[in-house]
């Protein structure tokens, strides 16, 4: 019942801020201008559309508000004023009260505010769907920022799940394509990163993760978590001072390298897909700022951290494979793999499943990204899939989510930049690393801790096993013997086998870096 009340409340927001005035105003038919004029009688819709969009999606919740974000990021596919106004949602959604905050804080803690923090703004920085951030001072002088929790935040996420699963059944069963959209798992991703994006201390975690991963790359800066300031509703951190990425202008007058900044964009994102495993995955520019410090300076400032995705190491080599074919124009490799995978029936005709890509994707090449619409790609790659039975893969629904994101982020910084040659480098790295002596040597030694265990306990297994056997104890000891002198001869091929391996990859590293050079 409470899935079909929250069903009216949708329609009922729909109304009160006119959306089906909005959608029906894009269509030129009569009729339905005619249906457009007739509905909106009695009606106050005198706001501008993308501020009645804006409010429509906040009043909806955080699951709307998320959509609206992703939305603001595609600059090239809504008209300026909508993107203007859905930009807002970034960090701008319509805060709580502060003394709300200040009683989850002291709840939270078990103590007065004036114990915790030296001082505390009360006016909020940020706010957006999940939480609000306020500036805050440790008694020991460290300056952070303190995120606190939307109270109330779990029941209407919830009921809005709860509609989804309602929706994706009556797909999957009433569609033809519902099989293969596997709409009942993608709403369960999305169940489990908005319950993890309720859970403060989760958050904190995933950005000690991704604060070490990215120690080494000195183009990203991960606010530091303090542990003992952290709770399920409260988080404290580093406070971090950057400008908004959004802010181009006043970056490029503060001399920063904006080109450049747009290429460690693209680094950032492929380090952290095809080396991690491991991703930022809300990259929209209210989480991303600049740093102007001159210690820092030009260095991207991530923030929020309670939406991450992960990759497996199958789907990492997988997509790496995927990719590296398709900046080498090998369409023939990607049908291969997508039928090697599974994804597409075994049966599929390899040719014509090349053909179908070769269309989508070749048309693109060469080009700046002021001229490629990933989200065209995606929509062309999504009918050709449909043609040949291709399967949703659910556990990349984030990643495809950060990729909108990315480009939108590269066509507000520089929309010159090449994203197919900027990339193909980086993973064409990426794939010798995985296939030469260097990953042979990380198994080698992630193996060894289990072969040094069980030699040393090689002599007291023979001694207790020679000690069982009373009966024929000289033929039980030839036969040992024997499977000793084989077992000797089996290692020495091994190791013999393994060296000749091992250089075999280093040649075929060395010729590979010769033909890419």
């Amino acid at each position: 019942m409470s899935r079909y009340l929250r069903g009216f409340f949708i329609v009922w927001v729909v109304l009160r801020y006119g959306l089906d005035e909005l959608l029906l105003s894009g269509f030129p038919n009569p009729l339905l201008r005619a249906l457009r004029r007739l509905i909106t009688i009695g009606r106050d819709l005198t706001a501008p559309r993308g501020q009645r969009l804006r409010e429509a999606l906040e009043a909806l919740g955080p699951i709307f508000v998320k959509l609206g974000q992703v939305l603001s990021t595609r600059r090239d596919l809504m008209p300026p004023d909508i993107a203007d106004e859905l930009a807002r949602l970034q960090d701008r959604v319509p805060p709580f009260p502060s003394q709300v905050a200040v009683a989850t804080i002291e709840r939270a803690f078990g103590q007065k505010l004036d114990q915790i923090f030296a001082s505390f703004d009360q006016q909020p920085v940020a706010s957006a769907s999940i939480a609000q951030v306020h500036f805050a001072v440790l008694h020991d002088g460290r300056e952070v920022a303190v995120k606190v929790l939307r109270p109330g935040m779990l029941p209407v996420i919830d009921k809005d799940l709860g509609l989804m699963r309602l929706m994706a059944g009556w797909v999957e069963k009433l569609s033809a394509d519902g099989k293969r959209l596997k709409p009942r798992e993608v709403v369960a991703e999305f169940d489990k990163y908005l319950h993890d994006e309720l859970d403060l201390v989760r958050e904190a975690s995933n950005a000690a993760q991704l604060r070490r991963n990215m120690a080494d790359l000195d183009l990203v800066l991960i606010p530091e978590m303090y542990w003992d300031w952290c709770r399920t509703e409260v988080l404290v951190m580093e406070r971090m001072k950057g400008v908004p990425i959004s802010q181009v202008a006043r970056l490029r007058e503060a001399g920063v390298d904006i080109p450049k900044l747009a290429r460690d964009g693209v680094t950032i994102f492929f380090t952290q897909v095809f080396r991690d495993g491991f991703f930022h995955a809300d990259m929209h520019p209210g989480n991303i700022q600049v740093s102007l410090d001159p210690a820092t300076f030009g260095r991207y400032i991530s923030l929020d951290f309670g939406i991450v995705g992960t990759l497996t190491q199958f789907d990492k080599e997988y997509l790496a494979q995927n990719f590296t074919a398709f900046f080498r124009r090998d369409y023939k490799r990607v049908a291969e793999l997508h039928i090697e995978s599974g994804w597409v029936p075994e049966d599929t005709r390899v040719d014509e499943l090349e053909a179908g890509i070769r269309s989508v994707c070749e048309p693109y090449f060469d080009r700046p990204l002021k001229e490629i619409s990933l989200g065209m790609v995606l929509m062309r790659l999504f009918q050709i899939s449909r043609r040949f039975n291709v399967e949703i893969q659910p556990q990349l629904v984030l990643l495809q989510k950060t990729l909108l994101n990315i480009e939108g982020l590269g066509r507000d910084l520089d929309p010159e930049l090449d994203l197919w040659n900027t990339a193909k480098p980086f993973l064409e790295k990426w794939m010798i690393d995985q296939l030469g002596p260097k990953m042979f040597w990380q198994q080698l030694k992630a193996e060894a801790p289990q072969y040094a265990k069980l030699i040393p306990e090689l002599p007291r297994l023979l001694h207790d096993f020679l000690r069982q056997r009373k009966g024929d104890e000289s033929r039980e000891l030839r036969a040992l013997l024997s499977e000793q002198r084989r077992t000797n001869r089996l290692l020495q091929g091994l190791i013999y086998g393994g060296l000749g391996f091992a250089l075999g990859l280093l040649a075929m590293q060395l010729l590979v870096r010769v033909r890419l050079w």
